[in-house]
C-alpha cells in the first residue's frame, strides 16, 4: 500500500532555499528494492552540488544518497536482507532526505549493532570512500607518507585515522588552528594550515626533499596546481571532489614537466559496482570501527525540516568530522 511521507525535494536549482519540505508518495518496494524506514541521514557534499546544478539530475527530485534505518518491506528477488534489518547505504538514487524511501537492495548492507544509526549514517559514503581511496584506488601498504587535503573533513578525519591504523604517515591540510588539532587528535602525523602556510614547501621540508608518492584531493580548482607540486616523479594525483569548484583547462604536458606524474578522477560507484564489493568494503569499514581503529566524528546534527541550514554551514566551511539530519 502506498504511504505518505516526509521528504526534502527541490523544484530548481538553487541556493539552500531551493530545498523544500514535501509529504510525497512511497509505494511499495520493486522487486529488486527494500523499503527503509530511516533513523538518519548523512549530508555530503555532493549534495550541494545536485542543489546547485553543478551536478545534473533531472527536475524536481530529492537530495542525499546515505542514510540508515530499519527495513520494512522487501522486494521479492532480495536475499540478503529482511523486515527488521538494521541497515545503511552510503550510494543510492537521489532521495536519502526522507523520513522512508525505496532504496535499490544491491546498494544496502546490515548495519552491525555495535555501530549505531547515526554513526551508520554519519560515515557510509565518507567511509567507504576512504576505504576505496586508500585501499583500491591507490593500495597503501604501511611506511609511507601522504597528503589529503582537508584533513578536518568528514572523509578526511576517517582517512587520517585509516592511515594510521596501517602504519602511514598523513600530513594534512586544514583552514584554521582549531582545524589543524581536529586532524592531528583523529591521526595525522603533521598538518599545513594553508591560509598561512605554503604547502608545496612545507611538504617538501617535512618529508626531507623526497615529496609524496599520492595526493587526495576534494578541493579542486584551488589546490590543483599545489597538489601537483607535492608529488614525486611517478606519482599518483588523486581528484576526488570539487569542494572549490571544478579543475578544467588542465594541459596534459604539466603532468610531464612535473615529473611524469598519474592523474585519477574515482568514483565510488565504480568501486563498489555489485551486492558483493559493496558488502567487501562495507565489511571492512566497519571492521575498524568496531575494532575502535577509526572512531565517527559527528560534528553538527540538524533536524529533517532545516536541511537549508546545513547546507549553508557546510557549503560555508563551519563544519568538522560528519553532519547528519535527524528524524524523529
Amino acid at each position: 500500500m502506498t504511504q505518505q511521507v516526509k521528504a526534502i525535494r527541490i523544484e530548481a536549482n538553487g541556493g539552500p532555499e531551493a530545498m523544500k519540505l514535501a509529504m510525497v508518495d512511497l509505494p511499495p518496494p520493486g522487486t529488486d528494492e527494500v523499503t527503509i524506514r530511516q533513523k538518519a541521514v548523512g549530508l555530503n557534499f555532493i549534495d550541494i552540488y545536485f542543489r546547485s546544478g553543478l551536478y545534473k539530475q533531472s527536475l524536481p527530485h530529492g537530495l542525499g544518497c546515505e542514510a540508515s534505518g530499519i527495513v520494512e518491506a522487501v522486494g521479492a528477488n532480495v536475499r540478503h536482507l529482511k523486515v527488521g534489518d538494521r541497515v545503511a547505504y552510503g550510494q543510492s538514487p537521489l532521495g536519502a532526505y526522507a523520513e522512508a524511501r525505496n532504496v535499490p537492495a544491491n546498494f544496502v548492507v546490515k548495519l552491525p549493532s555495535a555501530i549505531s544509526f547515526e554513526e551508520g549514517a554519519a560515515i557510509m559514503l565518507k567511509g567507504l570512500t576512504a576505504q576505496y581511496l586508500l585501499r583500491q584506488t591507490y593500495r597503501l601498504q604501511g611506511g609511507e607518507t601522504i597528503l589529503f587535503h582537508a584533513a578536518a573533513g568528514g572523509v578526511g578525519l576517517i582517512a587520517c585515522q585509516w592511515a594510521k591504523a596501517l602504519g602511514v604517515k598523513v600530513i594534512g591540510t586544514t583552514s584554521s588552528p582549531e582545524k589543524a588539532a581536529l586532524a592531528k587528535a583523529n591521526g595525522a602525523w603533521e598538518v599545513i594550515d594553508y591560509t598561512r602556510e605554503n604547502v608545496a614547501e612545507r611538504v617538501l621540508e617535512l618529508t626531507g626533499g623526497n615529496k609524496v608518492p599520492v595526493v587526495y584531493d576534494s578541493v579542486g580548482k584551488d589546490t590543483w596546481l599545489t597538489s601537483l607540486d607535492c608529488l614525486q616523479p611517478r606519482g599518483l594525483m588523486v581528484s576526488f571532489g570539487n569542494a572549490s569548484g571544478p579543475v578544467d583547462g588542465v594541459s596534459l604536458g604539466i603532468l610531464a614537466s612535473k615529473g611524469s606524474l598519474y592523474v585519477t578522477r574515482p568514483m565510488l560507484g565504480d568501486h563498489v559496482a555489485t551486492q558483493e564489493k559493496m558488502a567487501a568494503a562495507a565489511g571492512e569499514l566497519f571492521d575498524m570501527i568496531i575494532a575502535k581503529n577509526i572512531k565517527v566524528h559527528i560534528g553538527q546534527r540538524f533536524p529533517l525540516h532545516e536541511a537549508g541550514k546545513a547546507h549553508a554551514a557546510l557549503a560555508g566551511r563551519q563544519t568538522r568530522g560528519a553532519t547528519i539530519l535527524t528524524l524523529d
